[in-house]
Order: C-alpha cells, then structure tokens, then sequence
C-alpha cells in the first residue's frame, strides 16, 4: 500500500504544479479519498475509518500526532506540519520527506482493503485517478517510462 500511496501523492504533486489549488499533495489525496468514500459508505464510516488510520499512522509517524480527524472527516492540523513532496528529488522506490503523509494514505488504503475487499477498493480509486497512476511500469513521477 506504500506504494500505491506514494504514486497518487506523486501524481498530485505533479498535479499541483500546473494547477491553482497550493495545498499540500497529502491532503489532495485524503480529500479525493474523503469525497469518494462518504458518498459510497457515507461521512460516518469514512470519519471511523480515518480516524483508525490516523492511529496507525500515528506510531509510525511523530508528525502526526497534532493531526485530528473531525466529524465530518476533514484532517486538521496536517498542512501546518507536513513537509511538502519534492518530485524532482524523489527516488524511484524511495520516499520523500512527506513520509507522514505516505503513511497515513497507506493505513487508509490498507484499510479500504481489508473492509471492501480489492476490487471494490480499486475501482473507486479508478474513478478519481486516472489508470495510469496504478501502473506499476510508470516512473516516479507519474508518467510511462
């Protein structure tokens, strides 16, 4: 799940080069992953699901501890504290300073796995990325090799 959470937030770090929106490719993310996910299984079940992967994040992570989930399953206190992805010193196979970040999506996806299974866990993530970003032939910044 690292993995696949490194890709979307790489893809939206490119994204937000090129576009208007300057929050942090973390919280594109969770934001795509919240709007998703309430509409499917609604605010209540996305809200307790995120609010698990924020714990499980958290002992990976010492950046997280500040980050609270709230009822309506928006995160507060990321953006303060977590440090932008850099795509342009991004490894392939490695990870960027958002590690926190990269955490907490991966909890998130693991998550949608264990609860909806992989197929249903994917198609969702289909229809706010593109397939692209689940190729696992592409570079590290989110295009075909």
């Amino acid at each position: 799940m690292r993995d696949l959470a490194h890709r979307l937030l790489t893809y939206e770090a490119v994204a937000a080069k090129t576009s208007e929106p300057a929050e942090s490719a973390t919280l594109r993310v969770y934001e795509k992953l919240r709007q998703s996910l309430s509409a499917f299984a609604g605010v209540a079940a996305f809200e307790s699901l995120a609010f698990r992967a924020l714990t499980q994040a958290k002992s990976e992570a010492s950046g997280l501890w500040a980050v609270q989930v709230a009822a309506d399953g928006s995160l507060r206190g990321l953006g303060e504290s977590e440090p932008q992805i850099d795509i342009d010193k991004d490894l392939p196979g490695g990870f960027p300073a958002g590690e926190g970040g990269i955490i907490l999506i991966a909890r998130l996806l693991g998550l949608l796995h264990i609860f909806l299974g992989e197929a249903l866990t994917a198609s969702l993530l289909r229809v706010t990325w593109p397939v692209e970003v689940f190729d696992d032939r592409n570079s590290a910044h989110g295009r075909n090799a």
